[in-house]
This record gives structure tokens, sequence and C-alpha cells, in this order.
């Protein structure tokens, strides 16, 4: 199976990087959001292939606050969140924020799903650090402890492994759609006590990073802004595929 087969099969709808940062600062625009008044806080893997994101978004938002981390995990809680709302620009009385958060797999040429090729390296792995998670359910030897030398790793096992149940080992592909589940609802939780509707808006954009042998695409999920309060879902075509 091809790369092309692989999107159409498991993707019914993708976007080049570059398209989905725009379609979505459009949409956003039509809710009130711009580069002047908003901030863009960006959460997605630490990989070096996941960058060019990053990137993108700076183009469109202008400098982005950084909340990545191994699979794009949210990790980075309610002190970090505070400090990117806190830098946010103060327009008409509001303040807004505009959320980014978007873990990533790769399919190679041949349709492999999670690998990759790296300048330099050859054939490679996407995500690695589920890769690495999916390995120790596979073998059935699991370590759950705190490895202060591994803090991110240990602290992504043991969030996944409450939602995985027991004895079941996901392909990479759910692996990462359930991934992608819990960074939104861990981001939700951190943002409901924090977040005052009263004077500030936010948007959450969520979907998978798909790293392929031309490029970065995007598979878009359910997205949406709250605006004064109120939320109004994003048109996102193809938000059906997660």
């Amino acid at each position: 199976m091809k790369f092309e087969n692989v999107l159409i099969r498991f993707f019914p709808t993708v976007y080049t990087e570059a398209n989905f940062v725009e379609k979505t600062f459009q949409s956003l625009k039509s809710q009130g959001f711009t580069a002047e008044n908003a901030i863009a806080i960006v959460d997605v893997c630490r990989d070096e292939i996941s960058q060019p994101f990053l990137r993108l978004v700076k183009d469109k938002w202008g400098e982005a606050f950084n909340l990545c981390s191994l699979a794009g995990m949210f990790f980075a809680g309610r002190t970090a969140l505070l400090a990117a709302m806190h830098h946010a620009p103060r327009q008409d009385g509001r303040e807004r924020y505009v959320f980014f958060a978007i873990p990533h797999v790769a399919v190679d040429g041949g349709g492999q799903i999670g690998v990759c090729e790296r300048p330099g390296v050859g054939e490679s792995n996407a995500c690695g650090a589920l890769n690495a998670f999916l390995k120790e359910l596979q073998k059935g030897k699991l370590n759950v402890s705190l490895d202060e030398n591994d803090l991110e790793q240990s602290l992504l096992k043991m969030r996944l492994l409450k939602e995985i149940p027991y004895g079941q080992v996901p392909d990479l592909l759910s692996l990462t759609r359930l991934v992608q589940k819990v960074i939104i609802t861990d981001l939700e939780n951190a943002l409901r006590p924090i977040i005052n509707p009263g004077k500030c808006d936010y948007a959450v954009i969520s979907g998978i990073q798909i790293h392929g042998p031309d490029g970065n695409y995007v598979c878009p999920s359910p997205s949406y802004a709250i605006v004064k309060g109120t939320r109004q879902d994003l048109f996102l075509p193809g938000a059906k595929c997660v």
C-alpha cells in the first residue's frame, strides 16, 4: 500500500501544513482572532521533523508560546498556561489565545505507518516516544515507575496506560489517535479553572501531523473557539477523521 492509499484509507481529509495553518487562521479571523490581538500557544512533539509546524504558526501569528513535549503530550500544566496567557495582547478589553495541540505519525512512500526517512539517518520512526511505549506494551514488560532521568517518557506511559483497557495493545495509528484525544482532554481540564470568559476568548485547534515522503500534512480533528463564553465550532472539512 502506497503513501497516497494510506491517506485515503485512514485520513479522509488532509491538508499540507501550510494550508492547514492558513485555513485555521482564516476561520479564526471570522471569530475576531488576529495576529495583532492573540497569542498562539503550540503543543506538538519535540521531534525536529515536527518543528516546521511551529515556524508556519509563527509566520501567521507571530512568536508562539512553546508547550512542546514528547509525542505532544500536555505536560506543561497550569503554570505554563498562566504564563502563556499573561503574555497575550490586551485589546478592546479582552485577551485571546489560540491553542494548537497536534501529535504526529509518519507514513513512508511504501505506506509503512510509523516510518520516515531522516537526512543522514535513513529509515527511522515517528513518533519515537510512542513507538518505544508500544514496544514495551507488546513485550508485556512495561515499567511505569517515575524515572527522574526520563521524566517525560515516564509521564507519557503513566498517563496513556490509564486509557488503554487491560491486556489490549493498540497499533501505532490507534495509539496516536488516543494521544490526540488525551492531549485535548488534559488541556481542557487545565484550562477550565483558570479561564475567565468575561475577559478572554480562546480557540483549540487539533489534528494529527503526518510526515510523508514529500513533506508534512495535517489531518484535522474537531476544533472550536470560545468567544464571550459561547462555543463556536470551526468549520474544517475532514474533522471527523479521528
